[in-house]
């Protein structure tokens, strides 16, 4: 079992020691001196917090994001089963009851943000 494991180690090593490598060169080649203009803070090309604007994105457009990223990833887990379905001829009933449990909870949840109101826009 440990000769099957030699090589993830190899390349965690190797992932390891780029990055050091990486980060040390950029270290050592980089500028040593920031200025006023790469401390300030850089948001959709304008100046965040200044007098004129004010406009901060709200919490929701965030919590949509994520929620549309979950379901998403959720139902495309869909079509590789549907599609490897007949595959499981000895076991239909048991990958269709786990399918079930699956789109049980993943729909739950949908109901569950609905009436809370996450999905609403204001």
């Amino acid at each position: 079992m440990t000769d099957s494991l030699v090589p993830v180690f190899l390349i965690v090593a190797a992932g390891i020691a780029t990055a050091a490598v990486f980060l040390g060169l950029t270290h050592a080649l980089g500028r040593p001196r920031r200025s006023v203009v790469d401390r300030t803070p850089y948001e959709c090309g304008l100046r965040p917090f200044t007098s004129t604007l004010r406009h901060r994105y709200s919490v929701r457009f965030y919590l949509i994001a994520m929620l549309f990223i979950l379901f998403d990833i959720e139902a495309a887990f869909l079509y590789p089963w549907a599609v490897t379905f007949r595959s499981f001829a000895a076991s239909a009933v048991f990958v269709l009851v786990e399918m079930a449990v699956f789109l049980g909870i993943l729909i739950a949840g949908y109901v569950y943000l609905w009436r809370r109101g996450a999905l609403e826009w204001d």
